[in-house]
């Protein structure tokens, strides 16, 4: 049961259900546009890219896991699961998983290929997600020791996801993904901003190459409530331009705690002593409370 305990750790379940809320996104725009939505291709589609993610998180916690085990700021959400190393889970159990859940991942394509015929469009964001995710953690690429791992990774959760859920069920993409998601690549990146200050020392110490490490911690907090910003402007900017104004609203709500997490930001920058778990947790409910409050716009509407 231990064993069983720690390997759902290690499939950082929270972060799955914030995927599929994103997932849910691009379909809830097809709803809200008229198109039927196919409750088969929707399971598809969302298997697809769950196990995406998994084998993604697998294989970053095998690569990461002798530079989490020395981390000693590790949070709820940062620093790995905590789930391998002496006395839990052996490395190789992370190695194993990730390789499987690729060996699904290809049966899976296959059999969306075969039932949905996906359009160019999507089967474009499949290979592209595909290896964005993989070379995230794995050598030589590994992009999240590149400073480019942020804004592939945002691009691809907050874009690519929605986005592909969509394009499975209309067959082509539409400028209500682009006006919905901008703002979430935003505060996506700023959340990986958020949840690598943490990691700062460590990352320091294992050559860890991260857009924080690379731009400094003191830019890239500034980064990070420039984004938040960037996020909201975004929204209200798309809502000029035709956006729905009841989803511009609902994706404002969560501007209390975006300011909320500036100021955070804002004292540590100062010297206050940081609540590295307030921070981290913070910086997930503003981008997802913005994109299950968006999704529930669209498919209430």
């Amino acid at each position: 049961m231990e064993s069983l305990r720690l390997f759902i750790k290690l499939s950082r379940p929270l972060f799955l259900v914030g995927v599929a809320i994103l997932y849910g996104l691009g379909v809830g725009i097809a709803h809200y546009m008229g198109v039927p939505v196919d409750w088969g291709t929707y399971l598809l589609g969302q298997v697809w890219v769950s196990l995406l993610q998994l084998s993604t998180q697998f294989l970053n916690e095998y690569y990461d896991s002798l530079a989490d085990q020395e981390n000693p700021n590790r949070t709820v959400l940062t620093g790995g699961s905590g789930a391998l190393g002496p006395g839990k889970l052996p490395r190789r159990v992370a190695l194993i998983a990730g390789l499987t859940c690729l060996a699904f991942l290809a049966s899976s394509t296959v059999v969306i290929i075969g039932r949905v015929h996906p359009s160019p469009q999507a089967a474009l964001i499949m290979v592209l997600a595909f290896l964005g995710a993989f070379f995230y953690s794995v050598p030589p690429v590994r992009l999240e020791s590149t400073g480019y791992g942020e804004l592939t990774t945002a691009v691809l959760v907050a874009f690519m996801v929605p986005a592909y859920a969509f394009t499975l069920q209309a067959g082509e993409i539409h400028r209500l993904i682009a006006m919905s998601t901008f703002p979430l690549v935003a505060l996506h990146m700023a959340m990986l901003l958020a949840f690598e200050l943490p990691d700062y020392g460590t990352d320091l110490k294992f050559a860890k190459r991260t857009l924080l490490v690379r731009i400094g911690w003191q830019n890239g907090m500034a980064l990070h409530n420039v984004l938040i910003l960037v996020a909201f402007f975004l929204l209200v900017l798309a809502g000029s331009l035709g956006y729905p104004r009841f989803a511009m609203i609902a994706g404002l709500l969560p501007l209390p705690i975006g300011l909320f997490q500036i100021w955070q930001m804002h004292n540590i920058s100062n010297g206050k002593k940081p609540n590295w778990n307030l921070l981290t947790i913070g910086a997930i409910a503003v981008f997802a409370s913005m994109a299950y409050l968006i999704a529930y716009a669209f498919w209430t509407h």
